[in-house]
């Protein structure tokens, strides 16, 4: 009789996420992605409820772990807690790949500022350079701009330039959430730097070649398909162990070509 019990609620279950639908949330450098193909999405199936949210990486990791969405957004790798707390109860899924791009204020890159070593931009997030003529710009003090710790962009940055995700930058006077807080942070600035996801970048906001002289590339897609920006990483969804078919049905559509057409017309590398 138990087991039936068990059988029927867990029938209950599987029917109740079809009719709730698929929540998903979580980081904003794959929200254009899955927000892009939710709208063909939902043409496929008219009928399912399909909502889409941001809140950075941390957030989708949490709401996972919370039960609060079926498939949670991460523009880095999961911690090693993460991983503990999480194991058996996600699936993680590439679905894309990004550059995260060391982005300054459109009057710095026309002065001047068009290529940083590593090291130069590591010196400016812990403060040790502060003036943007001591890197051949123009003589005004640097604003930089670093990002919650919990986003997936600031993991992957501090990581590559600072030696460890975890890592703090002194040198920075402003902190930003989402991918648009921080474009908008650089863009009304003559004097910024940050770090933003490739597809936020504009006429306003520009990156700068990354790289020793003679040898700093660009984040391009090309470059990061062949492997030279060396500021980059793997996007990927969660799928919780409770989106039953409708989660895993929609995580397939952003893999199959379709899926991967949609992730390169937002401005992002498919993984075929």
């Amino acid at each position: 009789m138990f087991h039936k019990v068990v059988l029927s609620v867990l029938l209950l279950t599987c029917q109740l996420s079809w009719a709730d639908g698929i929540r998903v949330a979580g980081s904003t450098t794959v929200l254009p992605i899955v927000a892009e193909a939710a709208k063909h999405y939902r043409q496929l199936h008219p009928g399912l409820s399909l909502t889409v949210s941001g809140g950075g990486s941390g957030v989708g990791v949490a709401s996972i772990d919370q039960g609060l969405i079926e498939i949670g957004m991460l523009s880095r790798d999961l911690t090693a807690a993460e991983k503990q707390r999480l194991q058996g109860k996600v699936k993680q899924v590439a679905i894309a790949r990004d550059a995260v791009a060391v982005a300054v204020s459109k009057a710095v890159f026309k002065a001047g500022v068009t290529q940083l070593s590593l090291p130069q931009i590591a010196a400016i997030y812990r403060g040790e350079i502060k003036n943007w003529q001591e890197l051949g710009g123009p003589d005004s003090r640097i604003l930089v701009i670093d990002k919650e710790p919990s986003r997936g962009t600031r993991h992957v940055f501090a990581k590559v330039v600072l030696g460890s995700e975890k890592a703090r930058a002194p040198g920075a006077t402003i902190i930003t959430g989402s991918n648009n807080e921080e474009q908008a942070a650089i863009a009304n600035s003559d004097k910024a730097i940050g770090m933003l996801s490739n597809a936020w970048l504009n006429d306003a906001v520009r990156a700068v070649a990354v790289g020793e002289v003679g040898q700093a590339v660009l984040p391009t897609i090309e470059n990061v398909g062949n492997g030279n920006y060396p500021i980059q990483r793997q996007l990927n969804l969660l799928l919780s162990e409770n989106s039953g078919e409708a989660g895993a049905s929609f995580v397939d559509f952003l893999l199959s070509d379709q899926g991967q057409q949609l992730v390169q017309q937002v401005g992002y590398l498919p993984l075929r």
